[in-house]
């Protein structure tokens, strides 16, 4: 069983978003919510946070990590530690933006992360979140999908947002992105949790690939022409696989 997750918010429906989209990026990790006071209004309820946690720890999970949506639910989380020391070793209370940190934590639990990196992601999701790099549109060759007539037109992510890989060992390619949506939530955790599967450094862009938020943020949209770089024993099959992920579609052409 994966790190779990518990979203502590005063609104019942705002956390209940946030882990409907954390539990679409993360299928089998466990994200709860403890949220509004005791008769379901706005607040929090420190009766809830304790039980939720403790449900959560007798299901298995080795370890949740908690994210709270404003100072008060921060501070009945807090106090939930306090009170209950058996948590202190197993629970982490992050420091992370909400919705961000959730699907970052969510990712990461999926992809076999431990307690503290779990952690370290939903804290490094502010990190992550950037500017939107510049997208210039080239005109590219025709494909097969375009028929006999003229070019297609394909945008190329040029201002390139971390660091590329050098040295022995590295594979490249290019893919253009098919799907009508471009790299949205639900493709961008595809992509991440399959390129973590390799266990090696995977760029698309510059950007590590394993980092849901960090692929959103690239803003790509259909047409765009992305470059896949990997590096390791593995790195031509991860870049193959990511080519394949991104000219297929995601499923969604």
């Amino acid at each position: 069983m994966s790190v779990a997750l518990l979203l502590v918010s005063h609104s019942v429906r705002l956390a209940q978003g946030a882990a409907e989209l954390a539990r679409e990026m993360a299928p089998d990790v466990v994200v709860e919510c403890a949220a509004g006071d005791v008769d379901g209004g706005l607040g929090t309820s420190l009766e809830k946070v304790e039980s939720m946690l403790a449900r959560i720890l007798a299901d298995g999970a080795p370890g949740v990590v908690v994210l709270a949506d404003l100072g008060s639910a921060v501070l009945t989380v807090e106090s939930a530690l306090e009170m209950v020391e058996e948590l202190a070793d197993r629970v982490r209370l992050a420091s992370a933006p909400f919705v961000e940190g959730a699907v970052a934590a969510a990712v990461t639990a999926q992809q076999g992360g431990g307690l503290a990196a779990v952690l370290e992601a939903a804290e490094g999701a502010v990190r992550s979140i950037g500017p939107r790099p510049v997208v210039e549109l080239v005109e590219t060759g025709p494909t097969p999908d375009d028929g006999p007539a003229g070019t297609s037109v394909a945008g190329e992510v040029v201002g390139v947002v971390g660091a590329p890989l050098h040295g022995e060992g590295v594979a490249t390619a290019h893919a253009v992105v098919r799907n009508p949506l471009g790299l949205h939530a639900r493709p961008a955790a595809l992509v991440a949790r399959t390129a973590a599967s390799f266990g090696i450094p995977v760029r698309i862009q510059g950007v590590d690939a394993t980092s849901v938020l960090q692929l959103m943020a690239l803003g790509t949209e259909a047409g765009t022409r992305l470059e896949v770089a990997a590096q390791g024993a593995r790195a031509e099959t991860a870049v193959a696989s990511l080519v394949g992920l991104i000219e297929g579609g995601f499923g969604e052409a």
